[in-house]
């Protein structure tokens, strides 16, 4: 079964015309399917449009938020809500072609755990979003170790098992192939059309570029510290220890051989101490960082690893299970 998974925001004038490609392209595929619209509060006739669509299709099912609380997190409402062991999203501004939807599966039916859109040849402002993406892509790719052209676009097929892994929030949806390398997931990437966007503004601008930097360090310090924060913390500890203990020895030393420390070392020696409190304060956090670790995958009786399958032998040929 497939699940299709469109989060939207105002985006009245795009529903209609793209439920009925979506329709066209989905009883082509001969496959049980569903369509879920997540609606993030929309202030236009979207709710509307999509009230009475679900009234004569069975195949879909509208989530409506309480607020607006972002991509991300409508997103993961369309998720929890999905039933299919394929699990493809995608934007509902027509920016995505439904058309492009079978070659994502054809990946999935190839054995790859993730199936994301790589939009080749885009249509957007050259300064405000080409310029930056590729920044952000190169980075990303650096930090996170998953060699993608194209983290940003939301059109990306899943596994279902593989998004039960993911814990989304923030503006994280754009790096779930990287949270999912974690797991060992693996992932392909497909070429998609990119079309203009057929009405309305983007609800991007240039401005999003810094927080998605920030994002790139969040998913670097997850991918490569989460569960050994002490690692990371630990290390900035001993090096502010180190040298603010070195600061401190040599103006001891000063000191006995009676030199004014603080008339002629005045700001070494505060460089030194704010050094050594800053390093101990780091061993600190590590130690804190370590403690909140084992109560998370202890209290939750989760795991720090994700098994692919397990394979047995019984009396009369092989066989092997999923998990």
């Amino acid at each position: 079964m497939i699940s299709i998974v469109i989060p939207v925001h105002n985006e009245e004038p795009s529903i209609l015309p793209l439920y009925d490609r979506l329709i066209s392209v989905l009883e082509n595929l001969n496959r049980p399917y569903e369509i879920l619209f997540v609606d993030d509060a929309s202030t236009d006739r979207s709710a509307e449009l999509l009230a009475n669509l679900v009234e004569t299709d069975e195949h879909m099912k509208v989530i409506r938020l309480r607020r607006n609380f972002g991509q991300t997190a409508a997103l993961s409402a369309g998720f929890h809500e999905a039933k299919g062991e394929v699990v493809i999203a995608m934007d509902g501004d027509l920016q995505h072609a439904p058309e492009d939807i079978p070659a994502l599966l054809e990946k999935i039916d190839e054995g790859y755990d993730i199936a994301s859109g790589w939009r080749k040849h885009r249509v957007d402002n050259a300064f405000s979003r080409k310029l930056p993406s590729r920044i952000a892509n190169w980075l990303m790719a650096k930090a996170s170790g998953v060699h993608l052209r194209d983290f940003g676009t939301t059109f990306k097929a899943y596994r279902a098992e593989v998004l039960k892994d993911i814990h989304l929030y923030g503006e994280l949806h754009r790096f779930i192939p990287a949270l999912a390398s974690f797991y060992g997931a693996r992932v392909a990437e497909v070429p998609i059309r990119n079309t203009v966007r057929a009405s309305g503004g983007s609800h991007y601008g240039i401005g999003r570029t810094f927080r998605v930097l920030f994002d790139i360090l969040t998913i670097k310090f997850l991918l490569k510290y989460f569960t050994r924060p002490m690692h990371f913390f630990g290390s900035l500890g001993l090096l502010g220890t180190t040298l603010g203990g070195g600061v401190m020895v040599y103006l001891l030393i000063r000191k006995l051989f009676g030199v004014d420390i603080v008339t002629e070392h005045g700001p070494l020696m505060v460089a030194g101490g704010l050094l050594l409190l800053g390093g101990m304060m780091m061993f600190s956090t590590g130690l804190i960082g370590e403690m909140m670790m084992r109560t998370y995958f202890e209290s939750q009786d989760r795991r720090i690893y994700a098994v692919r399958e397990i394979l047995t032998r019984k009396q009369r040929g092989h066989t092997s299970s999923a998990h």
